[in-house]
C-alpha cells in the first residue's frame, strides 16, 4: 500500500494541536540509518487507510518530499472519545534486517469440517494474531489456516500448520501453543445427557407397572366378598 506524508517543521503541543484542527495528523518516522523525522498526514486519508488490515501488517510505500521509502506502521494513538487520530509512528524498513511483527490469522473452511457440519460443535479461535520474525521480503499480509479436517474434541496447535517460507513464530516461551479448539455446545451436551438417561428411565418405569399388574387381582378378590357380606342381611318386616 502507498500513502503520502509531508515534512513537519514545527513540533510541540501547540503546533500539533493546530495541525489536528486543520485536518492533519502529526507523526514520526524512525529507524534505519536516518535520523527520526517529523511528518504530517491527511487525517481523513489516514483514517480510511487504518480500516484496512493490510495497512497494519504489510510493508508500506511512503512518499515523502518526492522520494519513496519502505516503512511499517508501529503505533497509532487515538483520542479517548473523539473519532480522531492523535499521533502515528512509522519505522523504516531495512531489507537485510529481520522484522518482529504481529500478523492476522485467517481461518477458513470450518463450516465444512466434521466438527461443525456433522457433530454440531463450535470452533474457538484461541489466537487471532501470531507474532512472527522474518525479513521484509518474506513478511506475509496474513497467515491462512485450513480447518476442514477438524473433529470433535480436537485442538489445532502451531506445530500442526506450515508457516510461509522464511517466517518463524515467536511464542514467548510456549513451544506449541493452541491455535484453535473444538468446543461442544450446551445444547449438544444436553441432548447427549438425555440420550444416556433414557434407557434407565424406561427400565424404572417398566418395573412399577409389573408390580401393579400382579397386585390387581388380589385387590379385586378381597373387595368382592366384602360387598356381598354387606348386602346379605335383610330388613325386618314392619310392625303392624
Amino acid at each position: 500500500m502507498k500513502f503520502v506524508a509531508f515534512e513537519r517543521a514545527k513540533q510541540g503541543t501547540g503546533a500539533s494541536r493546530r495541525l489536528r484542527t486543520s485536518g492533519k495528523t502529526p507523526g514520526i518516522v524512525y529507524g534505519g540509518e536516518g535520523q527520526p523525522q517529523l511528518i504530517e498526514l491527511d487525517h481523513n486519508a489516514l483514517w480510511h487507510a487504518l480500516k484496512k488490515e493490510a495497512f497494519h501488517s504489510s510493508i508500506l510505500e511512503m512518499e515523502l518530499g518526492g522520494k519513496e521509502g519502505k516503512v511499517l506502521l508501529r503505533d497509532v494513538h487515538y483520542h479517548p472519545y473523539k473519532p480522531q487520530i492523535v499521533h502515528v509512528d512509522f519505522q523504516r524498513v531495512d531489507a537485510n534486517t529481520r522484522l518482529h511483527m504481529k500478523v492476522p490469522m485467517h481461518y477458513k473452511n470450518e463450516e465444512e469440517s466434521q466438527a461443525v457440519k456433522l457433530e454440531h460443535c463450535l470452533v474457538n479461535h484461541v489466537i487471532s494474531e501470531l507474532d512472527i520474525s522474518c525479513l521484509p521480503a518474506d513478511l506475509p499480509e496474513f497467515i491462512e489456516v485450513d480447518l476442514s479436517d477438524l473433529k470433535k474434541g480436537q485442538s489445532l496447535h502451531l506445530n500442526d500448520i506450515t508457516l510461509p517460507k522464511g517466517v518463524k513464530a515467536v511464542t514467548h516461551g510456549k513451544p506449541n501453543p493452541v491455535l484453535v479448539s473444538v468446543v461442544t455446545t450446551a445444547a449438544e451436551e444436553s441432548a447427549n445427557a438425555e440420550a444416556a438417561a433414557a434407557p434407565a428411565a424406561d427400565a424404572a418405569a417398566a418395573k412399577p407397572a409389573g408390580k401393579a399388574a400382579a397386585k390387581a387381582p388380589a385387590k379385586d378378590a378381597k373387595a368382592a366378598p366384602a360387598k356381598d357380606a354387606k348386602a346379605a342381611p335383610a330388613k325386618a318386616p314392619a310392625k303392624k
